[in-house]
């Protein structure tokens, strides 16, 4: 019988937006000492978050639990601007780890709402992504999460309308809802470019390899329940008929799950470190015995400078 085999995803883990987050509350916590305050998750990682908890970064959802001169830090996903608003009104120091590329979707809404038009917001309401995008503006922003919740949509100027994404979303899923505005609003603008990530397109593909026939037979995606590309990377296998798990860490593999499968595949999402995909691959190994093979992808090369107050002298 034929040794089990796992197919390793290229790329997956770690991109630059959350190395850079991350980077900035370690030299955040470095050259000001703890403790160090940070609005929301810095990233959605369980294993990280109590990493930087145990160095001295507390994580708050608002800013009233942070005392007055504290160090802040604005979290990888973006905050609205009554939040920045609300920091600066109360002289709290502020490094900003919002993503770059989620910035550049808060810059075209501000575009947008310049040129007059109302815009649709495409994500998830319950992500804090969303929730700092759709805070740039005070009105006329419109969430739509499903094709179904674009015929329900009612904009006051259907003629003005542009469209926005969260960054980290299934890329088909968008592309439906897309399609779908534009056949409802034939004028709908468009971002200058896509706003789906480069990181997020990556590893969806790189998960589509897996899936291809004779490829993987299971799925196991590293990272936490409230990582949305995480989800995402699930959603892509599962969609191409292939069981897929997401995995807080190696513990949570069921042995049953591998049974008679002789390709297992591992993928992880942007906010999941590369020691907890080892592990993972470890306790698959210590399971069936398997062999490790890295498929062919995306090389990545992406790196976002980091706030002026923390790059080094």
């Amino acid at each position: 019988m034929a040794v089990p085999e796992i197919l390793l995803a290229k790329p997956r883990g770690f991109c630059a937006g959350v190395e850079r987050a991350l980077e900035i509350v370690g030299r955040a916590l470095d050259r000001y000492g703890a403790p160090i305050y940070v609005r929301h998750e810095i990233v959605h990682n369980r294993h990280v978050v109590d990493g930087l908890r145990a160095r001295g970064a507390v994580f708050v959802e608002h800013l009233d639990e942070i005392p007055d001169d504290a160090t802040v830090i604005f979290s990888a996903h973006g905050v609205p601007l009554s939040v920045q608003r609300e920091a600066t009104r109360r002289g709290l120091r502020v490094f900003d780890a919002t993503c770059p590329l989620v910035t550049k979707v808060h810059v075209e809404v501000a575009r947008m709402h310049g040129q007059g038009r109302e815009i649709v917001m495409i994500g998830h309401g319950s992500h804090p992504e969303v929730e700092g995008t759709m805070g740039q503006l005070e009105g006329g922003i419109h969430l739509v999460e499903t094709v179904a919740d674009v015929a329900s949509l009612r904009p006051e100027r259907p003629e003005k309308l542009a469209y926005v994404t969260q960054t980290t979303l299934s890329i088909d899923d968008a592309a439906d809802i897309v399609a779908a505005l534009r056949a409802r609003f034939p004028a709908i603008a468009c971002p200058k470019k896509d706003d789906i990530c480069y990181a997020t397109q990556n590893r969806q593909d790189a998960v589509k390899r897996l899936t291809e026939p004779g490829c993987a037979d299971i799925v196991f995606v590293v990272g936490s329940q409230n990582s949305s590309n995480s989800n995402r990377l699930c959603e892509a296998a599962a969609l191409r008929g292939v069981a897929a798990y997401l995995l807080d860490d190696a513990e949570s593999i069921d042995p049953a799950w591998l049974a008679g499968k002789r390709k297992i595949g591992v993928t992880a999402g942007a906010s999941a470190p590369e020691p907890l995909i080892a592990s993972v691959i470890h306790r698959i190994q210590a399971l069936t015995s398997a062999t490790v093979r890295e498929l062919e992808g995306a090389r990545e090369t992406t790196v976002f400078p980091l706030p002026k107050g923390l790059q080094k002298e």
